[in-house]
């Protein structure tokens, strides 16, 4: 069952003229942050906004045209398999969670497939597609689990070799990110055929550690719950298949947290320009966080950027709590005339951009003749939290950092 190069290089063929051109990019702000060359794979430039069209088309394409494909996705995959039914001929039946992005939902119907929303989590959906498929004999595209996808998914590692130089200028660790393994189960076989010595490193999310677990035990483990804001890769188990990919060819699976991805989704919106999800981000959090020994160059892969706006807002507010550029402080005053502007004097010869000022008497843990204020402020990073509450606590306020 393990895919073999030369399948890989046929799914190259297959998709020669389908794909977008996403060559690897050196990244000069993210090499300056980390200390040492920064590469990237930017496949959320890609057709339909991940590297999913690959596998799905690889798939696909192989099929009859005129016949029906379904297949249960929140996103990346259901918008790649719609795609790759529209680029053939065929029909799509996708189906989606009722809590589906929105704008994922109309890109999946953009693309003409036909989306129907069933249960909460995509396991609902998975077993809604199986069913359909054996009720009506439209054929069962998987997100992971199938070699013609993995092979597809494996022209990523393709296109890396091609695009990078060998030897010492050449990246010696590849970051991947993980879900149910599909991607980093072929991008390692085909590095494994084409450049000895480059180590492949899985990312996951550490509320869906299941590869990790599974390398662990070396069995397909099932988690009971995921929790991530990283939806893409919050996947409850890999698969037989992927994980034998991931024993015989990947040399480490390590996790992130939820700080330290939404700091990585900040950073490649500021200082690269890129919108790039969450789950897509985790292989740079990870070099980010130190995860990654060395210093020779690194190429994380960029898997994707279909985020929903109202999350990116989110994202980066957290993002920007996390890389200590908001500060929340809670302030015990007398209740007096006064009392609050003497609070935003020591504020301004602090040099602080006041970002929301809360002033609260009812519902507070405060004395009858006090007040508590609830202030926001801007910070250049977390030692900059540290000095203005100490700075604060000199001029004689009471003062507790919340966030």
């Amino acid at each position: 069952m393990i895919v073999n190069l030369e399948q890989i290089r046929d799914a190259a063929r297959r998709l020669d003229g389908v794909l977008r051109p996403t060559p690897v990019e050196r990244s000069d702000a993210l090499s300056r942050l980390v200390g040492r060359d920064v590469l990237v794979k930017p496949e959320y430039r890609q057709r339909t906004g991940s590297f999913k069209v690959r596998g799905a088309y690889n798939l696909i394409a192989r099929l009859a045209p005129g016949g029906e494909v379904v297949a249960a996705s929140a996103g990346n995959h259901a918008q790649g398999v719609a795609l790759a039914a529209a680029l053939t001929g065929s029909r799509a039946t996708i189906f989606m969670p009722t809590n589906a992005p929105l704008p994922k939902v109309e890109a999946t119907r953009g693309y003409g497939a036909t989306v129907r929303l069933v249960g909460d989590v995509v396991d609902d959906c998975m077993a809604g597609a199986r069913e359909y498929a054996e009720t009506s004999g439209a054929v069962f595209v998987p997100p992971f689990d199938d070699p013609l996808v993995i092979a597809g998914q494996g022209t990523v590692g393709l296109e890396i070799a091609a695009e990078t130089p060998d030897g010492d200028a050449g990246p010696t660790h590849v970051l991947v990110p993980v879900g149910g393994g599909g991607l980093v189960a072929g991008v390692a076989t085909a590095l494994a055929h084409t450049r000895h010595g480059v180590k492949v490193i899985g990312v996951e999310a550490e509320g869906a550690d299941a590869m990790r677990r599974s390398v662990a035990e070396r069995r397909a483990v099932v988690l009971d719950r995921v929790s991530t804001m990283a939806d893409g890769i919050a996947v409850r188990a890999p698969s037989e298949l992927t994980l034998s990919h991931v024993l015989a060819y990947v040399d480490d699976v390590v996790t992130v947290t939820e700080e330290e991805i939404s700091r990585a989704v900040l950073l490649l919106l500021e200082r690269c320009k890129a919108v790039v999800e969450p789950a897509g981000a985790v292989g740079l959090a990870a070099m980010l966080a130190g995860k990654v020994p060395g210093t020779s160059p690194v190429l994380a892969v960029l898997s994707g950027g279909n985020v929903d706006p109202l999350l990116l807002i989110k994202l980066i507010d957290h993002g920007l709590s996390a890389a200590g550029r908001y500060l929340v402080l809670r302030i015990v005053l007398g209740d007096q005339p006064g009392a609050l502007a003497a609070l935003t004097e020591a504020v301004a010869k602090l040099g602080l951009n006041v970002l929301s000022v809360e002033h609260h008497r009812a519902g507070a843990r405060v004395g009858v003749d006090e007040v508590e204020v609830m202030l926001t402020v801007e910070t250049r990073d977390p030692q900059h939290r540290e000095e203005v509450a100490a700075a604060l606590g000199r001029e004689g306020f009471r003062v507790e950092l919340v966030g």
